[in-house]
């Protein structure tokens, strides 16, 4: 059975020992890795401890769904496993998922994930749009969900393909919910399986320098989202909301940077760069029936932005 999957990782500048503890769990699988860091050192030391079917350094971080739709499409076998560094699953439950997989013909089976206390730390729910909230319900037996974050899911790469892969507009956020939103269409499950666990510790952006680390996890938050709702018709709001705060944003970066609050200043910049490359992204599509913000009001941000 474990000849019908492929593991694929998508690493950014992960601790080696970070690394070493996932592949611990699969190495009975094919497993490709893509680094969007293009560690070469990192490389070697992976290779000489685990066999790894195909590992891709990318020169620049592209982001996430770029390597992930990279490595889907190098794999040869039936089923995908996707698996993130800091999510730690044995071979024995990657073995449930895929005979749930089976017995439910669905689109993608999902572990329950806990917390290193083991205590409950996800469950699958709803779409962000109906503001349900984000609660953990401790849930028993599988469980169909519109949502599931993706730091381990199933899926066979027929479907996948069919389905359009991840769309590379998202960098890092809110890529899962539009996939499971493309998916629900199909009218495919996506179904939570309670006998297959695991343990995620929710991983951060890898950068040491703490202004860039802000402006770096803010900017990618605010346009992932912004690009989210706009591709489900649904961003006016958002959109008008943030724009209106903008002037207020702007006044509070002079303040914060004249003051030396620099990580203030560098959050609020970091919404309002995001928001221009929105805007970009609005006009090259045409989306006419919203008053956009002059070209010239935003120059001054092109730079963080690109």
């Amino acid at each position: 059975m474990q000849k019908e999957i492929t593991v694929v990782m998508v690493l950014y500048k992960e601790k080696l020992d970070l690394v070493f503890r996932c592949l611990e769990n699969i190495k009975n699988f094919k497993i490709i890795i893509v680094d969007n860091a293009g560690n070469i050192s990192l490389k070697k030391k992976i290779e000489e401890k685990f066999r790894i079917y195909k590992y891709i350094l990318n020169k620049k971080n592209y982001g996430y769904t770029i390597a992930a739709n990279q490595a889907i499409n190098q794999c040869d076998t039936e089923y995908i496993l996707i698996l993130a560094a800091d999510c730690l699953i044995s071979d024995n439950n990657i073995l449930i998922l895929l005979e749930s997989h089976k017995k439910y013909n669905c689109f993608i089976t999902s572990p329950t994930y806990y917390d290193k206390e083991s205590k409950l730390s996800y469950n699958g729910g709803c779409l962000p749009e109906k503001n349900l909230g984000t609660d953990v319900l401790n849930l028993e037996g599988d469980v169909c969900v519109e949502t599931i974050i993706d730091a381990a899911i199933l899926f066979k790469k027929k479907d996948i393909i069919e389905l359009g892969l991840y769309d590379e507009n998202f960098f890092l956020y809110f890529l899962d919910f539009e996939l499971c939103r493309r998916i629900l269409k199909t009218k495919k499950s996506i179904i939570q399986i309670f006998e297959a666990k695991a343990q995620h510790d929710h991983g951060e952006i890898k950068v040491k320098n703490f202004l860039k680390k802000i402006f770096i996890r803010n900017y990618h938050f605010t346009y992932d989202e912004l690009y989210y709702y706009y591709k489900i018709n649904k961003h006016h709001d958002k959109y008008k909301d943030l724009k209106k705060k903008l002037p207020n944003y702007i006044i509070k970066i002079i303040i914060n940077f004249l003051i030396l609050r620099l990580s203030q200043g560098v959050y609020y910049f970091s919404k309002v760069a995001a928001f221009y490359k929105f805007n970009k992204l609005l006009k090259k599509n045409k989306w006419n029936n919203l008053i956009l913000p002059t070209r010239e009001t935003w120059q001054i941000f092109k730079f963080w932005a690109d």
